[in-house]
């Protein structure tokens, strides 16, 4: 049976990967991806162990939402590309004069506008990616009374909405080392009051793992009837 404590170790490990992947030329997508791949089966253990789907869920969204903005950053600077005449554009611009605005704007306007437009959408579609890893490091920190975990997800937000003005690069680096002390904080086994909690009754309105004897559901504050 999976344990708290290869969670631990491997989220820790994981993204560390991650981290350093970043900084280290041609394997470095290799590490970053092997240290995705630590972090997943962490995340997917600490789900299990506290019988939360929505730990992992949350998380596989968050990646997915990640992926989709990078494809549609490349995808929305190639459409515009080829719209703008594609490798023969390159040729016409290097025979003709671009040195007035008018005609700068008629050959790069295009391409700019496009630039903008895939930012943007790139932009909107991490801020997505964040929320979800913000809920599903929520609610680990939730079960594993983490609290690091609840400030990794707070960080990656920030990050994630002012990567606009570039100071959120730093700020996302900053959130990738404490979630890196977040992991490594883990305890090596749940609580017993929380393994007991997990084996009583969810809320019929969220769908959440709730206390048995609860009258207000502590996730949405749905009421229960006496």
């Amino acid at each position: 049976m999976a344990e708290l404590s290869n969670a631990k170790v491997f989220g820790g490990i994981g993204a560390i990967l991650m981290l350093v992947g970043t900084f280290i030329p041609n394997v470095g997508a290799i590490v970053s991806i092997v240290g995705l791949v630590l972090v997943f089966i962490a995340v997917k253990t600490i789900s299990e162990l506290t019988n939360d789907k929505e730990i992992f869920s949350n998380y596989l969204m968050n990646f997915i939402f990640s992926i989709i903005s990078i494809v549609a950053l490349f995808v929305i600077m190639l459409i515009a590309f080829g719209a703008a005449g594609g490798f023969s554009w390159i040729t016409e611009i290097q025979s003709t004069d671009i040195t007035d605005f008018e005609s700068f704007w008629a050959y790069f306007g295009t391409i700019i506008g496009a630039c903008i437009l895939a930012l943007i959408v790139a932009w909107i579609l991490s801020i997505i990616a964040a929320i979800y890893l913000r809920r599903s490091y929520n609610s680990i920190a939730e079960h594993t009374k983490v609290d690091l975990f609840k400030t990794t997800g707070t960080v990656y937000f920030i990050g994630a909405i002012t990567t606009i003005i570039l100071i959120g690069f730093l700020i996302l680096f900053i959130a990738r080392i404490i979630e890196i002390i977040a992991y490594f904080k883990l305890p090596d086994e749940l609580t017993t009051g929380d393994k007991k909690e997990k084996s009583e009754r969810r809320c019929p309105n969220c769908g959440r793992i709730i206390p048995e004897d609860a009258s207000i559901c502590p996730y949405c504050s749905k009421k229960f009837e006496e």
